[in-house]
């Protein structure tokens, strides 16, 4: 007798992204990216400098950075559902811990743990995407699951500066009890719908099958997989020490450098989480047709111009730009690489690549939003830190550009 999700009139693979857009949204879309419309608020109630803001974010990443080399271990070892699950109870008791905290001290330790949480849950949710799908469709499921942050943005860019106005200095309090409160509510969707792999409910993957590879193209054997993994990681080191810059400063710049009322500015967060929504799903789709190198190219190319018309301080036209061309690609690289390592290295590495890798990105995270509040304390301006972020970005296109093409491996 066929198995009950055989008879959808859907794969249940489409489930799974479901979930995954779920999860993103709390582990990154509420967890992390809210952080930086509530900072505004935390930085009047808990009297924080720009080093303490950063440093708070730092502390974030580097406990995504604690979780990275330890979940591919755990995956292993409890299966991807109940990772996530688990991850995201620990997410949400933290949050719900935060919105009660009065010292730096026990905000900076919460939001650690946020951050060990955000690792557990992001990993084994991404590598989903390569277990379920196939690879001409592994850059579109991965993309439509990061638009997971993108709805955080737009959730949290309307709900905060709107608690702010209502109920005053407190605002940011109840800002992240309702957002721990939510994230309770995704650990129990996950827990009813992830399945660890296609094999659980008797399906294949969804796609179809893997051509023959095509000459000329090198696998991962013949550039070395470690050389690859090193270049990967290099990319995604930048992405993580530049992204989170804008993510975290931003709307403080939005309201203390340029003038702008804290509503506007959450309201243009909204527009970068909205705009996000199809950042992940357009450019890994795009990354599916013209490759990975390509799409990876295109997106650090146009992360760059966003940085330098943030830095640039040509006025409000520019920033709209900015946010514009910043919420487009905010997304794309982790759905891209996400895909990637199992292009290169096949599903049976996919889970430890995209930790390795992902180890990259945490440094890069704890490196750039704690090196930005310095040299804002430094120059007396956010704005270094953007353009700092634009020389960077720019590097990683060049380095992008001169990636091998990865074999034919499914």
């Amino acid at each position: 007798m066929s198995h009950w999700a055989s008879r959808l009139p859907f794969h249940y693979g489409w489930v799974i992204v479901f979930a995954g857009v779920l999860n993103i949204f709390a582990c990154f879309g509420l967890a992390r990216f809210a952080f930086g419309v509530l900072l505004p608020g935390m930085r009047l109630g808990l009297a924080l400098g720009y080093d303490q803001m950063g440093y708070i974010s730092t502390g974030n990443f580097a406990g995504y950075l604690a979780s990275v080399a330890l979940t591919p271990l755990l995956t292993r070892m409890l299966g991807a559902r109940v990772l996530i699950v688990s991850a995201l109870l620990l997410i949400s008791g933290c949050m719900l811990g935060i919105s009660h905290s009065h010292r730096f001290a026990t905000v900076l330790g919460l939001y650690f743990l946020v951050g060990v949480g955000g690792g557990f849950a992001n990993i084994p949710t991404m590598i989903l995407a390569s277990r379920w799908f196939r690879r001409e469709r592994r850059g579109r499921a991965a993309g439509l699951m990061v638009a997971g942050s993108g709805v955080g943005m737009i959730f949290s860019g309307f709900l905060i500066p709107h608690l702010n106005r209502v109920l005053g200095a407190e605002g940011w309090r109840t800002g992240w009890l309702i957002l721990g409160l939510i994230t309770l509510g995704c650990a129990a969707t996950a827990a009813i719908l992830v399945r660890n792999s296609p094999a659980d409910l008797g399906l294949q993957p969804c796609g179809r099958d893997a051509a023959p590879p095509a000459p000329g193209l090198a696998s991962a054997e013949a550039v070395g997989a470690t050389h690859i993994l090193l270049r990967l990681g290099a990319l995604y080191l930048i992405f993580g020490a530049t992204y989170m810059v804008y993510g975290t400063f931003i709307v403080t710049a939005l309201v203390v450098e340029f003038g702008f009322p804290e509503t506007r500015a959450g309201l243009l967060w909204s527009w970068v989480g909205f705009f996000s929504l199809f950042s992940g799903v357009t450019f890994g789709t795009l990354s599916d047709r013209i490759g990975r190198k390509g799409g990876l190219v295109v997106v650090f190319l146009i992360q760059t111009a966003a940085y330098l018309l943030a830095g640039s301080g040509f006025g409000n036209t520019s920033l709209l730009l900015s946010v514009f061309l910043y919420g487009i690609s905010a997304l794309a690289i982790p759905a891209i690489m996400a895909v990637t390592v199992g292009d290169y290295l096949g599903l049976s590495r996919a889970a430890a690549a995209f930790s390795a890798i992902t180890l990259f990105f945490a440094i890069g995270q704890i490196m750039g939003p704690a090196a930005s509040g310095i040299l804002a304390e430094a120059s007396g301006t956010l704005t270094s830190g953007f353009l700092a972020s634009a020389a960077l970005t720019g590097c990683a296109a060049l380095l992008a550009a001169f990636l091998p093409k990865p074999g034919a491996t499914d």
